[in-house]
Order: C-alpha cells, then sequence, then structure tokens
C-alpha cells in the first residue's frame, strides 16, 4: 500500500547505487517506458513482470501491465506456442492502457525473440540472453542462422547478456544444480531491468525471502541472482545510461496495485459486507476466471464460503441455492461455462432471487482461446436463455473498476431481487492497475430486509409474487420463517401466491412484470467526454476498450481534431440518456473485441446508424490502431 498527498513517495534504489569503477553513467529522464519480458513458459516472466510492477507501484508510478499467457499448458520448450509474455507501463501520469509496442523487450530465447519482435519498434532496447540461442533451440523457431550474428537486429539498440552462465556463477554458493541454479535467471533479468530503471530493490529481496520461506537455498539463490543483474548493469560498458520515470501525481489516498481478479473478488467481500449477508461463491475452476475463487478462499473470515463444484451446473446451482437459503449467492466463469450455466439463470429469473453471475469473457466459441481476450459474450448475456428471460448486465472498464462494478451488481440484484450478469474479460482479469483504496463509509448501504411473516390481503398467508410497488421486486423469505412458508420453482407461478399456473393471461403478465422489473433498473445516465464541446464524432464502447479507446482519443485531439468519448458500464437496461447522446453527433463509432454485437443493438434499438470496428485476434485494442480509426471518421466528418 502507499500513502499519498497527490506525489507518491518514491523508495532509495538498491544495491551499489553510486556508479562503479568510476564510470560515467548518464541518466535519462522520461515520463513514461513500456517494457515486455519474454520467455519460454517455465521462465518465470509472469513473476518477474509482477515483481517489477510491484517495485513501479511503489515507486508511485501510474501503470498499467498487459500478462500474455500460452494456451498450452506444457507446450514443448523452446517453441512457439511456449512463449509467454508480460507488458509493463508506467508513466508520470495518468495512463489507460499497457502500450501499443514495447521500449525495452527482454527476449530470454530465440521463440521469445520470434514472437516479439515484431513489435518493437526501431531504435528499441533489446536485451538477449545469449545462452539459449545455440543451434537447436534456433531450429525449433525456424531460424536458419542466428539473428545476433547478422545483421537482422541492427535497427534496435541490442544487448547481448549470458544470462544463465551470469547466473550460475552469482548461485555458486547455495550449491545447486546447474539446472536449478539456472531457474534464478528470470531474477537477473529483473535485477538489470531494475537497475536501468532505479527501481528499488528491498521490496523484492523481502518478498523472495517471504515466498521461497520454506526453501532457505532457493530464496537466497533467487536474491544472488537478482543482485547480480543489479551489478551487472552498475559495471558492465555496455550500459551506459539510466533511465528515470517520476511519480506520478495522483489524488490523495492510499493505494494498491491490484489486478482485475482480485478487485472483483474485493468486491464481493465488500457486497457481503455492506449488504449484512454471508456470501456463497459456487464455482468450477475456468481461465482466466479462476483467480476470483482462489481469491474468495482466502476470506473466510468475513463470511465468505467457496465451494469448488465437480462442474458449471453445480456451481450455479449451489450459488442459488444459497440465495433461495438468504445469502448472497456468487458464481464465477468464463465463456463455455455462462452456456452451462443458462437454465439455472432462467430459473433465478423466474424465482426472482438474487445472484450474482461473474463472466470473465475468453475467445471462443467454445474451448476456443483460454488464455485470451475477446468481448463476444455480450450476446449471450443478454439472450442466452430459454423463453423471455431478461437480466441486467454490466461491464466494469478497467481492473480496479471491477470492484465498484461488483459492488454496483449486487446493489441491482439484492433491490430488485434478480440475477445480474457482469462481464469481465481476460485483459481486465489479468491486467493491474494503481487501485485507490476506498473508505467504508463511502461504500453503498446494501442492507437487505426479509419477510417476516405473512403478507397476503387477508394477513393469512406468505404470498411470494407480493412486489414492491416502485422497484417491483418480490418478497425474500428466509426457508424456515415462521409464517413465510412458500413454494417457488421452475414452473410458472401465479402473481401473488405463487401457485403453479397455466393460465394464458397470467403467463403474460409474469413475463411483462419480470422485464418491466429490469426495466425499471436504475442506472446513471451516460456521461460524455468532450472537452472542447465541438465534435461531431463519438467514441462509444464498453468493457476493457475503455482504456484503448480513452488513449486513442487523447491523440486525435492531440492532433487538433475534436472527438468526444462516452462508455457503457450498464448494458441492460441502458441509461435513459443514451438515445439522446447517440443522435447529438453526426457519427458513432464503437470498436468492440467481437464483431459488432453493441452496434447491432444500438442500430437496432436507436436507430442510428452506427460504425463498427471490430477486432477479434485475442488481443486488446492498440491505441495506435484505433487512433488511425478515429482521424479518419473525423476527417470524413469535416470534409
Amino acid at each position: 500500500m502507499v500513502t499519498t498527498n497527490g506525489h507518491r513517495p518514491s523508495d532509495q534504489p538498491g544495491p551499489d547505487a553510486a556508479a562503479a569503477g568510476g564510470r560515467d553513467i548518464q541518466t535519462q529522464k522520461m515520463n513514461r517506458v513500456v517494457i515486455r519480458f519474454a520467455g519460454d513458459s517455465g521462465d518465470g516472466m509472469q513473476l518477474t513482470g509482477d515483481r517489477f510492477t510491484s517495485e513501479a507501484a511503489a515507486y508511485g508510478n501510474d501503470l498499467a501491465t498487459l500478462p500474455n499467457y500460452p494456451a498450452e499448458i506444457r507446450a514443448p520448450a523452446g517453441t512457439l506456442p511456449g512463449v509467454s509474455s508480460f507488458q509493463l507501463h508506467f508513466a508520470d501520469y495518468d495512463i489507460l492502457t499497457p502500450g501499443d509496442r514495447p521500449d525495452v523487450l527482454v527476449a530470454m530465447n530465440p521463440a521469445a525473440l520470434k514472437a516479439n519482435i515484431g513489435d518493437l519498434p526501431h531504435g528499441g532496447i533489446l536485451i538477449v540472453n545469449t545462452d539459449e540461442f545455440n543451434k537447436r533451440n534456433l531450429t525449433k523457431v525456424g531460424y536458419e542462422t542466428d539473428p545476433l550474428e547478422t545483421e537482422a537486429l541492427s535497427p534496435y539498440t541490442v544487448h547481448k547478456v549470458p544470462m544463465a552462465e551470469l547466473t550460475r556463477g552469482a548461485v555458486e554458493p547455495t550449491g545447486l544444480s546447474r539446472k536449478d541454479a539456472e531457474r534464478a535467471k528470470n531474477m537477473f533479468a529483473l535485477g538489470l531491468l531494475s537497475w536501468m530503471y532505479h527501481r528499488p530493490t528491498e521490496g523484492t529481496e523481502r518478498y523472495l525471502r517471504e515466498k521461497f520461506a520454506k526453501k532457505p537455498q532457493i530464496a537466497e539463490a533467487n536474491v544472488l541472482a537478482f543482485r547480480a543483474g543489479w551489478n551487472y548493469g552498475e559495471t558492465t560498458e555496455a550500459f551506459a545510461v539510466t533511465y528515470e520515470v517520476a511519480p506520478a501525481t495522483l489524488p490523495k489516498g492510499t493505494y494498491r496495485q491490484i489486478t482485475g481478479n482480485t478487485a472483483l473478488a474485493y468486491g464481493l467481500v465488500a457486497a457481503g459486507q455492506r449488504s449484512g449477508l454471508p456470501v456463497f461463491l459456487g464455482s468450477y475452476p475456468i481461465t482466466p476466471a479462476s483467480d476470483v475463487l482462489h481469491e474468495m478462499a482466502k476470506h473466510k473470515n468475513f463470511g465468505v464460503t467457496t465451494f469448488q463444484a465437480e462442474d458449471e451446473i453445480a456451481g450455479v446451482g449451489a450459488a442459488l441455492g444459497a440465495s433461495f437459503g438468504g445469502a448472497l449467492g456468487v458464481t464465477t466463469t468464463s465463456g463455455p461455462g455462462l452456456a452451462l450455466k443458462s437454465e439455472t439463470i432462467g430459473l433465478a429469473v423466474t424465482m426472482e432471487l438474487p445472484l450474482l453471475i461473474c463472466d470473465i469473457q475468453r475467445g471462443g466459441p467454445s474451448t476456443g482461446l483460454p488464455t485470451k481476450t475477446e468481448q463476444a459474450d455480450l450476446l449471450q448475456a443478454l439472450y442466452g436463455r430459454n423463453g423471455e428471460s431478461p437480466v441486467p448486465v454490466i461491464a466494469p472498464r478497467s481492473p480496479a473498476d471491477c470492484f465498484d462494478a461488483a459492488l454496483d451488481a449486487a446493489r441491482i440484484a439484492l433491490t430488485y431481487r434478480t440475477p445480474v450478469l457482469l462481464l469481465s474479460d481476460g485483459a481486465i482479469a489479468n491486467g493491474s492497475e494503481p487501485w485507490l483504496v476506498p473508505e467504508v463509509a463511502e461504500l453503498p448501504d446494501l442492507s437487505v430486509r426479509f419477510a417476516t411473516g405473512p403478507n397476503s390481503p387477508d394477513g393469512q398467508e406468505f404470498w411470494p409474487y407480493v412486489r414492491d410497488p416502485e422497484t417491483l421486486a418480490r418478497d425474500w423469505a428466509v426457508p424456515g420463517t415462521p409464517g413465510a412458508e412458500h413454494r417457488i420453482g421452475g414452473l410458472e407461478k401465479a402473481d401473488g401466491p405463487g401457485h403453479i399456473s397455466y393460465d394464458p393471461d397470467n403467463h403474460d403478465k409474469m413475463v411483462r412484470l419480470r422485464q418491466a422489473k429490469v426495466d425499471g433498473v436504475e442506472v446513471p445516465d451516460l456521461e460524455v467526454d468532450d472537452p472542447s464541446g465541438e465534435a461531431r464524432v463519438l467514441a462509444l464502447g464498453w468493457g476493457s476498450s475503455y482504456g484503448p479507446i480513452g488513449a486513442a482519443c487523447r491523440r486525435v485531439r492531440g492532433a487538433g481534431m475534436p472527438i468526444a468519448q462516452a462508455h457503457l458500464r450498464h448494458l441492460n437496461p441502458m441509461p435513459g440518456n443514451l438515445g439522446e447522446v447517440l443522435r447529438r453527433y453526426d457519427r458513432v463509432i464503437v470498436p468492440e473485441m467481437n464483431l459488432g454485437q453493441l452496434a447491432m443493438l444500438l442500430r437496432s434499438r436507436y436507430l442510428v446508424d452506427v460504425i463498427s470496428h471490430t477486432k477479434v485476434a485475442g488481443l486488446p485494442f492498440r491505441a495506435e490502431e484505433l487512433q488511425n480509426v478515429l482521424t479518419d471518421v473525423v476527417q470524413g466528418v469535416s470534409a
């Protein structure tokens, strides 16, 4: 945690901070840097990136990250399918994305180089672990000749570092085997980059000793490798420049680095605390949603019960059962799992019970791209059930926003007695950014009143479908409440008493009541960011497209062209002023990581001919590509 009064405090850099051997090392000040660590899935690139991110956060930079995992669990070592990478963008101002392209690429083997070199701009810094560039590894990825020995990498500033060899030498005092010693080479890379960017080191050394507390030999090896990387940068003639990115100026408060899945879990825990209800999570592990289950399992002391079910259907069924029993029922999944849960979500619709369904979207269909991101579950969330079964749908826009989105979803579910679908995605779930920790008193009051006994007109019976005249929510009675015995289930019920009913008019009435309840959910008006007030083009997005759209709009405005931006959190019901906002602009462009699902909805509902810009590559939009698209639209309107 870092507390700030505007400027966040920095820390002192690590060992041997003075220039070694009298070398004249220049320090270049920068306002932003993008670093990408890339290597084999067993090289520890995610840990390396996460540790650098933690130190950037402690130093006070604003930041955004993009982990990129291989889809295959055990891809052959040294092959392209096994490449894992972690990209970090840190700056001295507020940023919106993990960056389009890396300024620095750390490649631990030929596969990592080949998979990522296309993203490194000319003049970028390339740091290569030369020990892995042998004939066998080069052949695996189709290199006929070693690119380090040709002119292929001449457009870049290349630093050839024998990381494995240097790591072995550094950790020799621990007595580890050659193989075990080389596993610490990622910490060598981390130490070198920490030196280059004046990152503090105490936190990383403390983390390593705590992580491997039960294996002190391993802990010592990692610390020695980390220090060796730092000292290599300090003493070698190859690095004559270091870089400094000052802390960012952010609103006063206490911050911590947080991923989307962790923020979502914290939001669910907070929802339980603010509602006074126990939280029950019924879940089946699935990428990229599993970390929500892992995090929630740590918080039993806050009244959280987690149940790792045998399948997706059991997970959501248990969660709905918990809601029937008076708890806040939650289930987490990704796209294929959402399909399996659809029947039980429909049951929750007709039972009119609160239930939170968190869908961390990934590339589909079916198993699809388990470790890649997509926004293609919107229509499934809205319509992927039999019959007329409306549910509110909301979507966070960033990792930190997952906390607020979870609280908002709980507010709707508890107030209106309805299942709510929360659509996060892989980029948000695994990405991280600073989170301003809120004061508890600032969180919404989600307290619930349960039925206490008979509520029928004659006061003799409990009718489960007696509704609140404003919200249309039915009374929620906990089983075992004297006088509140009732029957609910999947068959259609009579409005009011809740008896099984096959009456056509009653079914028509109940369907319309359930729809009216969702349509009446209170959501705030859509806010539009239009600094000049003269924009004729609106860029509209939802979910994780917020950052790239916002960054692209900044660039367009920086080029002297006005453009407006708006972002939807509430996708069902949509904000009441959305139609007016859409009609205010000559053109509306909607970037989505699908084939135009929101664009289709907007066209049909508001009769506005929006421009759909789509991408389904398993990767987030780049600000650069959206800048070009938005520029063309703005110039076309102005022509």
